[in-house]
């Protein structure tokens, strides 16, 4: 059964202008619903974790400044919107749909995070819309309770994965690979285990080729118990925040790769969606739908 992660905070409106289009987290489980892909069955709600579970990753003084509003301004402008108790809350929520999820995850083999993917977040700050780095939380808390031994976590927004291969710099249990726009943000880039940069307008061929060449054998080579998966669809052309060249199609056939592989090799997989900006909210859906559809038909 597919189990995916959703919270009606995950929907809660941010400060007027934001540029997420937030809709997205309300209109895909009732797309997926529509279409038969999920059933209300499919769909959990996650609380609020212990607190242990975000500080195995995130500094104390970090977290409990979020927590009690009391980050200093400059730090708050980083993140890119006023901090408010409902806004913190929402990215704890988050974070605790991925520690669930990854349970779901080893006993299913593939789960899901509707929201999620808040992969600029680091060990002691937040950036760019990201408070507390959600699938660093889902492997730490994995390991420490044994289940797990080595993480492949493969980053394929748009932007690279900078907060996560910060938290995870110097421990080689979690292998960091990241591809992503050379010319986007994060503009200092941080160093992945494996960066691969792409340029402008990269197509689908492109794109696909360096993948095929490579996940196989990071799999191979690293030998992975769990694999997370962010699987943003901003690498597509219209996307407003994104620079690459990518189909909508292009971005299924990547998204059926990395799930296929991970079927293959028995490895479970926990998907968080990232970023999707494209201006016809129609092409976000159908663009985030397509990975739920391909882990429904590929695990189930």
């Amino acid at each position: 059964m597919l189990k995916i992660a959703f919270h009606p905070i995950y929907k809660h409106p941010l400060p007027e202008g934001h540029r997420f289009p937030m809709e997205k987290y309300d209109l895909l489980p009732q797309q997926l619903l529509y279409e038969g892909t999920c059933t209300d069955s499919s769909f959990f709600e996650p609380t609020k974790p212990n607190d242990k579970y975000i500080l195995a990753v995130h500094e104390p003084n970090y977290y409990y400044d979020l927590v009690n509003i009391t980050l200093d301004q400059r730090a708050a402008r980083k993140i890119g919107f006023p901090l408010s108790e409902v806004l913190v809350q929402r990215e704890v929520i988050i974070a605790n749909g991925t520690i669930r999820a990854s349970e779901f995850a080893l006993k299913y083999g593939v789960a899901m995070n509707i929201a999620g993917g808040t992969h600029h977040a680091y060990t002691n700050r937040g950036e760019a819309f990201c408070l507390l780095n959600d699938q660093a939380i889902g492997a730490r808390y994995l390991q420490n309770k044994g289940l797990i031994k080595k993480v492949l976590i493969v980053d394929l927004d748009v932007h690279q994965g900078n907060g996560t291969a910060e938290i995870f710099q110097n421990d080689h249990s979690v292998f960091t690979f990241s591809m992503h726009g050379k010319s986007n943000y994060p503009f200092k880039k941080e160093k992945s285990d494996l960066d691969i940069a792409l340029e402008n307008d990269a197509d689908d061929a492109t794109y696909l080729n360096l993948l095929y060449n490579n996940l196989p054998k990071l799999i191979k080579t690293e030998q992975p118990d769990f694999i997370y998966y962010l699987s943003g669809v901003d690498v597509i052309a219209s996307d407003k925040l994104g620079k690459l060249g990518m189909t909508v199609e292009g971005c299924k056939a990547r998204d059926r790769f990395v799930l296929e592989q991970c079927k293959k090799y028995k490895i479970p997989v926990m998907c968080s969606m990232g970023g999707g900006y494209s201006p016809d909210i129609k092409t976000i859906v159908d663009a985030h739908a397509n990975t739920f559809r391909l882990a429904q038909e590929i695990f189930f």
